[in-house]
């Protein structure tokens, strides 16, 4: 009896090269938000500008920037008590969110932060962009939800403990 969630075609044993596209089709949004997230963390880290509290280009001069455009003033405010600390951990998050989608390593949190960070930015940064669909934020929100309801079937760490899992447990997983 099968007790796991992906149809059969995902054991192996393909049945064509649309079975084979099923298979593999969350692998490019994988790279692209991995690849993305890690650059944007490392973007912050490395950017002299942005982890200061005031400044061109620093992340409190955003926050300020932003505060009354925002849907949410109230979760401005709360970064704006330590603007320093909150681009350290947008940038923290973004890196752990990028590995994790990217390697397929405990994919569904990564993508649920990652999902999280995106929402966080869309009801604040991007919230004023007028039509809504100019503020990218939201469309990364969406990207990442295929990921929380499927994690990563193939091609990660996931998929890697999965199926040691279940030769451990002699195929009844």
């Amino acid at each position: 009896m099968r007790t796991d969630t992906y149809p059969p075609y995902l054991d192996g044993g393909g049945r064509g090269w649309r079975d084979t596209a099923t298979r593999y089709a969350l692998v490019p949004l994988r790279i692209f938000l991995g690849v993305t997230f890690i650059y944007a963390g490392l973007d912050k880290l490395t950017d002299s500008a942005f982890l200061k509290d005031s400044g061109a280009g620093s992340i409190g001069d955003t926050m300020r920037a932003v505060r009354d455009s925002s849907a949410i003033p109230a979760l401005v405010d709360l970064s704006l008590h330590n603007p320093v600390g909150f681009g350290y951990a947008m940038a923290f998050g973004e890196l752990a969110v990028g590995i994790g989608a990217l390697f397929g390593l405990l994919t569904r949190i990564a993508a649920l932060g990652g999902a999280l960070i995106s929402l966080s930015l869309w009801l604040t940064v991007s919230w004023a962009a007028s039509p809504y669909y100019y503020g990218n934020d939201l469309a990364y929100l969406m990207a990442w939800l295929p990921l929380v309801l499927a994690g990563a079937p193939v091609l990660s760490l996931d998929a890697v403990w999965r199926n040691r899992r279940r030769q451990r447990l002699g195929g009844l997983d």
